[in-house]
């Protein structure tokens, strides 16, 4: 999911509705090189699958929901709003970057292992400080290649390429060191 603002020439977040951008498969293979995840994972965000389909075919068992119905899963769950905290060891997704800090908060609360794909800008902000320096932040794994273009569901227009780095950020719980970045290819 991109973040554009209304006056870059991008769409604003009402053109953009569910502010749903797919996530390649590639980037997920990508992760699952880098990273040792439990078995059994929710993916909040899930929208048509991307992310859940991939780490299904790893043999992960995944508990997919999304406040839509994108045709994947049957579970409509407000991720923001809801007091269901199913038994995982992981919340891995790539969320509605207009509420993607508040995505990481509530995801902190419900497992101990955080994997969330942002823009590499997520880093630049003092108001995300607290989860940013004082949660448990281990690793950023940059993609050193731009990833194929993920543009928004049910986009009709002209495909591009992206112009957006990107980076999978891992939270662990109870995590107190500082924050390790290396650099990973989805080729």
């Amino acid at each position: 999911m991109l973040d554009h603002s209304v006056g870059s020439g991008q769409h604003s977040y009402e053109d953009r509705g569910a502010d749903l951008y797919e996530t390649p498969p590639a980037a997920v293979h990508a992760l699952l090189k880098v990273e040792k995840l439990p078995d059994y994972i929710w993916e909040p965000a899930c929208g048509p699958g991307s992310i859940a389909t991939v780490l299904r075919d790893a043999g992960h068992r995944v508990f997919a929901s999304d406040l839509h119905d994108y045709g994947f899963s049957k579970y409509r769950i407000d991720f923001m709003d809801t007091k269901l905290t199913p038994s995982v060891g992981c919340v891995i997704t790539n969320p509605p970057y207009k509420l993607a800090q508040q995505f990481v908060e509530k995801a902190l609360e419900k497992a101990p292992l955080v994997i969330m794909l942002l823009r590499l800008a997520f880093l630049e902000s003092e108001r995300r400080r607290k989860i940013l320096e004082h949660s448990g932040l281990a690793r950023i794994h940059v993609f050193r290649n731009r990833l194929p273009m993920m543009h928004r569901h049910g986009w009709t227009g002209k495909k591009a390429s992206s112009a957006i780095p990107f980076a999978w950020f891992c939270w662990e719980r109870g995590y107190v060191g500082p924050t390790t970045i290396d650099r990973i290819s989805w080729e």
